[in-house]
């Protein structure tokens, strides 16, 4: 995990920019905010940019910046992503983490994932404790790659813990970390499985898409993988999952995120989960921003045939 850790100096000259941002700021565009982040990231401090940019450049598979600013008046936890989009709670938290992705990439959102808003909001909603969404609360959420489903799936996740009261540890594998039996990896590696959407996205295709596990450079490989939104095709693939299931599991590790940390996860090299816990609705529940970032926008503009940074609008 690459870590870096801003001094209190460099938290001031942070705030200096969003000041300068949310002061432009009346009606929020998220599409205009973008672009007024990207332009302003370059007042961000150098240390700051130079650790992203490296991170970027080296493919750092965790990568956590401590000590992001956050408004002293927060608002309260909503109480499920829907309240949070009616309102202003934790804007200014979503430029911050618009201004550090942009050192990523290129943010973008799902017209099927929570309205098509490019930030999400993750915290808590009444009734879906058990779902296997990020509203749920005491259901394990199980190792996966983000949107495992679809060929433009991010390629960095990106969290901004704005509170985290209960220490709920977000749980991480990495690729690099298994030690996989040669025989599963070959299965890994063969377009023997089927990918769905899963229960986040409403109306997408339920067929899914097929490929492999495993796939890019042998030596250095990409993962892709979601235990409760995919099957194997036949039966050996099928117990390819249950095995390699197994096996993330033994190698997981925890980062639990503090306020102000922001924590960027290659969605190509690592599987995140989250653990359980119970949520209170008093306002001071978890609460996280989440951003999909691509390394390359024009990619989703070249396939889809449309310039629009939400994939299926």
């Amino acid at each position: 995990m690459h870590k870096l850790v801003l001094t209190a100096e460099e938290r001031q000259d942070f705030d200096r920019v969003l000041d300068g941002l949310t002061a432009t700021a009346d009606d929020w565009d998220a599409m205009e905010a973008i672009g007024r982040a990207a332009e302003a990231a370059h007042e961000l401090p150098l240390r700051l940019r130079a650790f992203l940019a490296r991170a970027r450049a080296e493919e750092s598979a965790v990568t956590v910046v401590s000590g992001i600013p956050l408004d002293p008046a927060l608002a309260p936890t909503p109480t499920g992503w829907d309240l949070a989009a009616k309102t202003a709670a934790g804007r200014r938290e979503e430029l911050a983490l618009l201004l550090c992705g942009s050192a990523m990439g290129d943010a973008f959102g799902w017209a099927s994932q929570q309205d098509g808003r490019i930030v999400h909001d993750v915290c808590p909603a009444p009734g879906m404790e058990g779902s296997l969404t990020s509203a749920s609360s005491a259901k394990t959420l199980s190792l996966h790659t983000e949107d495992v489903f679809h060929p433009h799936r991010a390629d960095y996740v990106s969290l901004l813990c704005l509170r985290n009261p209960d220490a709920v540890g977000t749980t991480i594998t990495r690729i690099d970390s298994l030690e996989l039996p040669e025989e599963l990896r070959a299965i890994l590696s063969q377009e023997r499985f089927r990918y769905y959407p899963d229960d986040s996205h409403t109306g997408a295709d339920p067929a899914g898409t097929t490929g492999r596990v495993l796939y890019g450079a042998e030596r250095f490989p990409y993962f892709r993988f979601d235990v409760d939104f995919m099957s194997g095709e036949d039966p050996e693939a099928a117990d390819a999952i249950t095995a390699t299931q197994e096996i993330l599991g033994a190698a997981a590790d925890r980062v639990v995120l503090a306020p102000g940390d922001i924590v960027f996860v290659d969605n190509y090299q690592v599987v995140h989960g989250r653990e359980p816990f119970a949520a209170r609705y008093d306002g001071k529940d978890r609460w996280l921003k989440r951003l999909n970032i691509t390394r390359d926008i024009r990619r989703l503009y070249a396939d889809s045939g449309r310039r629009s940074r939400i994939i299926g609008a």
